[in-house]
């Protein structure tokens, strides 16, 4: 009985367990992964550029904002929107990976025997006799010959093949955005701000009365002054007091008139001890005030 071989299934078992099933899976993990770290610093480089100016000298930023005029309410007036709130940033997540892997292995083991003999025998006796009896004569002959052949063959033939095919599918597009970069955008947003292309000045009071106390004296009054320029950025520095002279406008000498002035940080306080005129000034806004003594008003 022919035993059976084994050698297919071995060889078919030898070339599974070689198949490098950690590098066939995780390469393309790894290359899903690195991907997603180039879009992530692809969205912050769109930031930089597109959303945000550096100064050069000091490395600060500041958000880019498009700022244009428009008509409202009779009058022009300037929109200042942040760039960033208007244009969509490319924030590209990967969603989802499918990996397909197939292994075929084929192996075969075949093998052939042939074995063939033959012989003849021929079998005689020569023998060359006579004999006479009387009128009887008999003559005799044998031959004897012997001939064997036998022909053997075997082969044997194995062969094994591996193949294996591999589909990897990815999906990937716009992912919400992180809740840092929402909130900033929220921010942003918030900022919009609609302001006068020419900047916009305000007082608290256009006329202020002041009081006397017990003894008579003049209590000092207060005024508050804002101004934002043509950007609505506020701009308390670019406040000034003036008295108008033949149509001249002169900047007061605060400490010779005894008013205070206290800058904030978006407005300018005066305290006024006397009563006058004064004229509130801010790039090309004016504003003309009066203090007043309470008989007087």
């Amino acid at each position: 009985m022919t035993a059976i071989d084994t050698t297919p299934s071995q060889v078919a078992t030898n070339a599974l367990q070689a198949i490098p099933f950690g590098s066939i899976i995780g390469g393309p993990l790894k290359a899903c992964i690195e991907a997603q770290a180039m879009a992530a610093q692809t969205s912050w480089q769109f930031i930089q550029e597109v959303g945000l100016n550096t100064d050069p000298n000091t490395g600060k930023k500041e958000a880019v904002n498009v700022s244009f005029e428009f008509l409202q309410n009779g009058r022009m007036v300037q929109l200042n929107v942040p760039l960033l709130t208007i244009v969509p940033i490319p924030y590209i997540a990967i969603h989802d990976i499918d990996i397909n892997f197939k292994a075929n292995i084929s192996a075969s083991s075949s093998s052939v025997s042939e074995q063939s003999s033959s012989s003849a025998l021929d079998a005689g006796a020569e023998v060359t006799a006579g004999l006479k009896v009387g009128p009887f004569h008999m003559d005799a002959k044998m031959n004897a010959n012997y001939s064997s052949k036998k022909d053997s063959k075997a082969t044997q033939e194995s062969k094994y093949s591996v193949e294996y095919t591999m589909d990897v599918a990815v999906k990937a597009g716009q992912d919400s955005m992180p809740a840092g970069l929402a909130k900033v955008l929220e921010l942003l947003g918030s900022a919009l701000d609609v302001s006068d292309p020419e900047g916009t000045l305000e007082v608290s009071a256009r006329k202020l009365v002041l009081s006397k106390d017990k003894e008579g004296k003049a209590i000092p009054v207060s005024l508050i002054a804002t101004y934002k320029n043509g950007k609505g950025i506020f701009e308390s520095e670019a406040i000034g007091l003036f008295t108008k002279s033949n149509d001249k406008l002169e900047p007061v000498d605060i400490k010779t008139a005894n008013i205070e002035k206290n800058p904030q940080d978006d407005s300018v306080v005066y305290v006024f001890p006397e009563a006058n005129n004064y004229i509130v000034k801010a790039g090309n806004k004016t504003i003309e005030i009066k203090i007043e003594d309470a008989g007087e008003a």
